[in-house]
């Protein structure tokens, strides 16, 4: 008999189990992670920037935990050698336009107590000579790391308060009781007190499977990068990122440096035909039949067909792709880039075509389900982890 199982061996699970392992270090921990390694998908695929929560409404848990998140995340990198870089970012405006959305994004900022600074054109050309902005935000608490390395450390710690972390366990069944729950996966049936759901992209098949029929469906939205020949790596000094486009709910097409020093330019945002999809070709009946039966998708696709169409035609056209880059970054050409990775974001959206905008934790009668926790959910882990037990227990963690 467990005290805590967890379901899922990604960032997010990894943090509930350290958060848990240190609060309790009697209790027994069992994180469940259905693929043969840790941090597999949305973790393994970041593209490992460390957030300062700019973006995200006051007082959400995405603004709260992503701005204390920060902190805690250089700290724990500090503290366990692990390589990371306070590298800062620019957010850029292109145009007139995007000067008044600069503006609402700067008192947002503002709003959230962070420490930001506003650049004109010059004191842009400064940081970065070769992005085409008329004016910028300075977030210089933004950074790199590798998350998976992030992961990993955690897992080691788990594992020397006595966790214990099965891979290759895929979850089946889940039977909730009044006082236990009993998880059976594909190879061993687990007994605990309670249950954590923290699978990322399966999360509302999880909460499903526990009985609790949710008014949300994770929709899966493909990430894809390019990366800059090495030549060219010297056009990016920071993170250079636009001005968020208000009529989409993503953060547009941006350059990240790596913490190997390569430089990414991307992500698109495209519905992936498998939740675990990471290229075009991707697809899974199941995966597929879902969305298309799912009237929240519909409602959605309505809303932003636009932009999606957008999206779409990048995803296929390396120009548009490049073109796209351009708008920040006017010198690079097509021969400068070549195909990079991709990542699937696990966006939950509701039956009514709303995103869900924040984290999303569900209260079950002896579980818990984490069913949002996109980006910056890794920047955020070691925060959400310690939420997680507050919001469990009513105590807060001992750090």
């Amino acid at each position: 008999m467990y005290d805590y199982i967890i379901v899922g061996g990604g960032i997010v699970g990894l943090s509930v189990g350290l958060a848990l392992t240190r609060q309790y270090p009697s209790k027994q921990v069992l994180i469940l992670e259905k693929e043969e390694e840790l941090a597999a998908h949305q973790t393994g695929h970041n593209s490992g920037v460390i957030h300062s929560g700019i973006y995200y409404k006051p007082g959400s848990l995405k603004a709260r935990l992503a701005k204390s998140g920060n902190q805690s995340m250089v700290e724990f990198c500090r503290k366990h050698g692990i390589n990371y870089e306070v590298c800062g970012k620019v957010i850029v405006a292109t145009n007139r336009d995007e000067q008044a959305q600069l503006e609402k994004l700067y008192q947002r900022g503002m709003e959230n107590q962070l420490n930001i600074e506003r650049l004109n054109r010059r004191q842009l050309q400064e940081r970065e000579p070769h992005v085409n902005g008329i004016e910028a935000i300075q977030v210089p608490s933004a950074g790199i790391v590798d998350y998976k390395q992030v992961s990993n450390q955690m897992a080691e710690l788990i594992k020397m308060q006595d966790g214990e972390i099965r891979c290759g366990e895929t979850v089946r069944s889940i039977t909730e009781q009044s006082d236990q729950v009993t998880v059976e996966t594909d190879r061993n049936t687990f007994n605990g007190r309670f249950l954590i759901n923290c699978a990322g992209l399966h999360s509302d098949r999880i909460a499903y499977l526990a009985g609790y029929y949710i008014d949300l469906r994770i929709v899966p939205f493909r990430g894809e990068y390019y990366k800059l020949k090495p030549e060219k790596r010297e056009l990016v000094n920071h993170l250079i990122y636009p001005v968020p486009n208000p009529d989409f709910p993503f953060l547009g097409v941006h350059f990240t440096r790596m913490i190997d020093g390569e430089v990414e330019a991307g992500p698109n945002a495209v519905l992936s035909f498998k939740r675990e999809g990471y290229t075009f070709s991707d697809f899974d009946r199941r995966d597929f039949g879902e969305v298309m039966r799912y009237k929240g998708f519909w409602k959605l696709a309505r809303k932003y067909m636009r932009e999606g169409l957008s999206e779409m035609t990048r995803s296929l056209s390396k120009e548009k792709f490049v073109k796209e880059l351009q708008r920040l970054i006017p010198e690079i050409k097509s021969e400068d880039v070549v195909s990079g990775g991709a990542g699937v974001r696990a966006q939950a959206l509701r039956s009514d075509g709303t995103l869900v905008d924040d984290f999303e934790i569900i209260h079950g009668k002896q579980s818990l389900h984490v069913c949002n926790a996109p980006s910056p959910a890794a920047t955020a882990s070691l925060e959400i982890g310690r939420e997680i037990v507050r919001q469990m227990t009513g105590r807060e963690i001992v750090v």
